[in-house]
C-alpha cells in the first residue's frame, strides 16, 4: 500500500483527512504507566510511550488503554511496526525524552502518534525481522555503552548504557513517591563489574515494567541496563561516589534474555563477553554477595560531619 513517513506527516497532518500507513522501528520504550483514579471509571487506564523512527527521523508514539495489555510486551526495542488508522496529536509537553543513540537523528517533537482501541481502531502489524528489507531505510537501534573506567569522567545526568557481571544484588526496597503518599517506588541496589576498573558500577534499579527480570537479578548473571542516568555528587566531597539510576525509558536484561537483542552487535558488549571468557567462575563466585541492607550513599563516619 502507499506509505507515508514521519517527516511528511509533520508537514501535512493538519490538512489530511486520511493518513497513509507508517512503517517504523521502535528505538526506545518507556515503562507502562497506570493513570487510574478512584472517581474515574475506566476499564484499562494504561499508557506507554515509544520512540519510533524511519529514514526521515524519530517521533513519539503513545499506546493507550486496552491496547497496552495486548501489545506492550510484543513491542520490543528493535521491533518493526506497520501502523494504519492511527491518529496524530500535538505532543504532551511534560513527558520525558530518552537520549537517542544516534545524535544526528532528526527529532519531530511537536506531534506524536496515538494508537487507540477505537475512534478509529488502530491496526498494528509486527513485521518479523527476517522480512525487513534494507530498501525500507529503517534505522538500526544504536546504543551509548560505557565502561566502568569511563564513568567517573561523565557529567551528572549523562545518559548511557552499561553491561557487567553482577557481584552484588540487594533486597527489594520501597520509597514513597511523594511524602504522605500511599504510592511507592520499588527498587534494589546492584553492583556489576566489567574488568576495566577495580570499582564496580553501582546501580540503583527501579522496577520497570519487567517484573520477571527485576525479580531474578542475581550474582554471576550478565546484566545489561539501557538509558541509565549518571548521578554525581556535585559537592566537593572527597569520598564522592558515582552511581547510575534507571530512567523512565530504561530496559534491563539478564542472562537468558539477551538472545536476539540489538545490543549484542555492539563493540563494547563484545569486548565484555571476551573479558568474561578469561575469568575464573569459581574466583568470581567467592566475591559475590546477595541480599541485606545497603546504605547508600554511605553516611559520614562521625556525627560532627553528619
Amino acid at each position: 500500500s502507499k506509505l507515508t513517513n514521519l517527516g511528511h506527516l509533520e508537514m501535512t497532518w493538519r490538512s489530511r483527512v486520511h493518513l497513509h500507513p507508517l512503517l517504523v522501528r521502535i528505538l526506545h520504550k518507556s515503562r507502562l504507566r497506570y493513570y487510574g483514579k478512584p472517581e474515574k471509571k475506566m476499564d484499562m487506564p494504561y499508557q506507554a510511550y515509544f520512540e519510533v523512527a524511519d529514514g526521515s527521523g524519530m517521533m513519539s508514539m503513545v499506546l493507550w488503554n486496552s491496547l497496552c495489555p495486548e501489545w506492550y510486551h510484543s513491542m520490543k526495542v528493535g521491533t518493526v511496526l506497520l501502523l494504519d488508522k492511527y491518529t496524530i496529536k500535538n505532543s504532551y509537553p511534560f513527558k520525558t525524552h530518552p537520549t537517542p543513540g544516534d545524535s544526528q537523528m532528526k527529532r519531530f517533537a511537536t506531534i506524536e502518534i496515538s494508537l487507540n482501541v477505537r475512534d478509529p481502531p488502530t491496526e498494528i502489524s509486527i513485521i518479523p525481522e527476517e522480512m525487513v528489507k534494507p530498501e525500507w531505510g529503517l534505522p538500526e537501534v544504536k546504543y551509548r555503552f560505557i565502561t566502568r573506567s569511563e564513568l567517573d569522567d561523565l557529567p551528572n545526568n549523562h545518559s548511557c548504557d552499561v553491561i557487567g557481571l553482577v557481584t552484588f544484588v540487594g533486597r527489594a526496597e520501597r520509597a514513597r513517591k511523594r511524602e504522605y503518599s500511599e504510592d511507592f517506588w520499588l527498587y534494589r541496589w546492584a553492583h556489576a563489574i566489567d574488568g576495566t576498573s577495580d570499582q564496580p558500577f553501582i546501580l540503583e534499579l527501579f522496577a520497570t515494567s519487567q517484573p520477571d527480570v527485576f525479580e531474578h537479578i542475581h550474582p554471576m548473571t550478565y546484566l545489561v541496563c539501557t538509558q541509565m542516568r549518571v548521578m554525581q555528587d556535585l559537592t566537593e566531597n572527597p569520598s564522592r561516589t558515582v552511581y547510575l539510576t534507571t530512567s523512565n525509558e530504561s530496559q534491563i536484561f539478564i542472562t537468558g534474555w539477551h538472545k536476539g537483542q540489538p545490543y549484542t552487535k555492539d563493540a563494547k558488549v563484545k569486548n565484555f563477553i571476551q573479558w568474561t571468557k578469561s575469568q575464573s567462575e569459581a574466583d568470581q563466585i567467592k566475591k559475590t554477595v546477595i541480599g541485606g541492607y545497603y546504605p547508600f550513599p554511605q553516611p559520614p563516619d562521625s556525627f560532627l560531619k553528619y
